[in-house]
Parts: structure tokens; sequence; C-alpha cells
């Protein structure tokens, strides 16, 4: 690995998507399928994806990392599966939660504890986590966007500012 590579295997937002992957991602809009991924997909993924070295996951997407991450009241291990992208060394999450009125509690837990490993099977490490700031967002969330269609719609059903994560390697 060069030191212009990130952690995690690099994902271009812009990345021309198949047939079957825009139908897909149309699908996954769906409010059943968007409440799976939450609940039930959150709890697989990082299963899957481990016993797999990254290539399975409930999605079927390769546009899948799993956040390790420590709880801000607990303390305890947690790990989140979310989509992402890359900008040069950098991952970027979205706090989408599927559309919800609330954040999702990994937003919380990293805003306590910003120190996370980020992983595709068994490449990855550690990173640092904060959130973009509004001049970020407006230059990310147009990539966001192309990478997931759905996120334009979740701002707009949740009622809140959906924050933006950058994690950076630690070096």
């Amino acid at each position: 690995m060069t030191a212009a590579e990130p952690l995690v295997p690099a994902v271009d937002p812009y990345m021309e998507k198949s047939l079957l992957e825009r139908a897909a991602e149309r699908l996954a809009q769906t409010r059943p399928l968007t409440w799976f991924f939450v609940n039930v997909g959150n709890r697989i993924d990082p299963f899957l994806m481990r016993v797999s070295g990254g290539r399975l996951n409930t999605t079927g997407s390769p546009m899948v990392v799993v956040l390790h991450h420590t709880g801000a009241k607990t303390g305890k291990a947690r790990q989140t599966p979310l989509a992402y992208f890359t900008e040069g060394r950098d991952v970027v999450l979205v706090a989408s939660n599927g559309g919800a009125r609330h954040h999702p509690s990994w937003l919380y837990n990293i805003r306590a504890n910003p120190d996370v490993e980020l992983w595709v099977g068994d490449k990855g490490g550690a990173h640092t986590a904060r959130v973009a700031t509004p001049d970020e967002k407006g230059r990310l969330w147009p990539k966001a966007n192309a990478l997931y269609a759905g996120y334009a719609g979740y701002q707009t059903k949740s009622g809140r500012d959906i924050q933006m994560i950058i994690c950076s390697p630690k070096e």
C-alpha cells in the first residue's frame, strides 16, 4: 500500500452503476428494505463481512464498511455496517439512520469517542472520526447522493440535518 491509498478499499461515489445496481438502489429506498437494513442487516453484516473477507453483506453492495466504535454511555465495543466512499485516504460516512427523525446511536458514540476502526474484511485499521463542517458537508453531500440516491429523500423525510462523518487514518 502506498501512502496515498486509503486503509479500506477505495470507493468512488461517481462510479457508474449497472442496471441491476440502479434497480437495487431504488428498491433499497422502499420503507420495508430501509427498515430491514437499519434493524436486521445492521446485526448480520459485521459477521457476514468478517467471514467472507468483506465480500458479502445484506445489501449486496461493495460499498459497505464496518465501523468499530465505543459506546458513549456503556463503553462497550460496537460494530455498525455503513455505506461509505473515500476521498483520498479519508473515509466518508453518512449518519442518515434510514431517514429517521433522530441521529443514529453510532453518531453519538463517535462524538464521545472519535477513535474508531474501519474494516472491509481484512482491510482497514485505526481512524479518527469527526463531523464534517458545514462547508465540507456542502462539498461532500453531492458525492453522497451520487453514491446512494436515497440520502436526499432521507434528508427531507427526517426533518433534521443529516451529519456527514470524515474518518482520517491514524498515522
